[in-house]
């Protein structure tokens, strides 16, 4: 979902709605792009489906949030509630900068989401699906970054993933009725895998050069495969139809 104002937005999101409606095939359908846009409610509704997930706190005030920050050990991560690759991402440790950043975000309205640090190896797992197909990489961080994005700097490198991982990601797509999306999953120095976040726009020029597939090719294959199963649907039900007697 292009930036834009809410009311943007929303229009954006009723078009796809509409074109639902109207028997438009829309992959990844609107409801999926509404949760997956939204990092709490991923979580949320990833966690209700059993998916372990770092501790996460939303709120809206500087006064919420600091306590939020108490509550996770001082030692927190803090995003956009809506963005992706990486942007706006801010580690935030001591209190003093904690002040300062939920200070700022309360005063321009924002939604302060935050989660506990997790120690990990220097890597997360981007596990992308199309359809039935995933294909697997592990984002390396760049040395001078704990960011693993690939827009960071970060390197994607082909990556076998464990059958719990994968049934992770299965779990996190049924979650939010994805057809095409990025499931990130977070390997802590402790031996947990968290769910960090599932995308439904997700990027995919490192995977496809990770895993030496054309991504793209899959994806209008995928699409076309949809189209072909709703015109057959259709074409059944019109010829089952009882015909008008004149």
């Amino acid at each position: 979902m292009p930036l834009g104002s809410l009311e943007q937005v929303i229009f954006r999101m009723n078009v796809l709605h509409v074109a639902q409606r109207r028997g438009i095939p829309v992959i990844n359908r609107p409801r999926t792009l509404e949760i997956a846009i939204d990092k709490w409610l991923t979580l949320d509704l990833s966690s209700q489906a059993g998916l372990a997930i770092p501790r996460t706190h939303a709120c809206q005030t500087r006064e919420q949030a600091m306590i939020a920050f108490e509550a996770l050990g001082g030692d927190v991560v803090v995003k956009p509630l809506f963005g992706g690759e990486g942007r706006g991402l801010i580690r935030v440790d001591n209190i003093d900068l904690a002040h300062r950043v939920f200070s700022t975000l309360e005063q321009i309205q924002a939604v302060v989401y935050l989660q506990e640090f997790v120690p990990h190896n220097g890597y997360d797992i981007r596990i992308l699906f199309v359809g039935d197909d995933h294909f697997c990489v592990a984002r390396h961080a760049a040395s001078n970054d704990w960011r693993t994005n690939i827009s960071r700097g970060g390197q994607a490198i082909l990556h076998s993933a464990t059958e719990h991982q994968l049934d992770m990601a299965r779990v996190a797509k049924n979650a939010v009725a994805g057809d095409i999306v990025g499931v990130d999953i977070l390997p802590a120095v402790d031996g947990r895998d968290l769910l960090l976040e599932v995308n439904a726009v997700p990027g995919w020029k490192g995977v496809a050069k990770a895993c030496q597939v054309d991504v793209a090719h899959k994806v209008l294959l995928h699409a076309i495969h949809q189209i072909q199963a709703i015109h057959s649907i259709r074409n059944s039900h019109s010829t089952s139809s009882p015909k008008n007697q004149i």
